[in-house]
């Protein structure tokens, strides 16, 4: 069964709940990059651009080196899993319905006759 009430699973949806912070992990997806290059795209200061890396970070999801200067940051994926196991329980549970719905509906649309007889 997937874990509903693990902190460190809050944390992450937390985190991938702001839409500033989901581009700044796609932007990484593709490799190390700056605070200033990931609040490059943003209407924001590099302040606000570190508060939501902080928020990142706490998750697990972001790895923030420091070099001479600069602030590196690298994508950090793993504990995104638990999210991913989390949501497919899910995918499983509406297939499942979903398939069931399939048959009924099928069935009913069956032309008389091809219906199982009942004894």
């Amino acid at each position: 069964m997937v874990e509903q009430h693990a902190p460190e699973l809050d944390t992450v949806f937390h985190a991938l709940s702001d839409a500033t912070r989901r581009a700044m992990l796609q932007r990484l997806a593709r490799g190390e990059a700056t605070v200033g290059d990931l609040a490059a795209p943003h209407p924001m200061s590099l302040a606000a651009a570190s508060k939501h890396i902080r928020v990142l970070e706490e998750a697990g999801l972001v790895r923030r080196t420091v070099r001479g200067r600069s602030h590196v940051c690298r994508l950090e994926a793993a504990p995104m899993h638990a999210g991913q196991e989390w949501i497919r329980h899910f995918e499983r549970f509406w297939t499942e319905r979903l398939d069931a719905l399939e048959a009924i509906l099928a069935e009913d649309d069956a032309p008389p006759g091809d219906h199982d007889a009942s004894p």
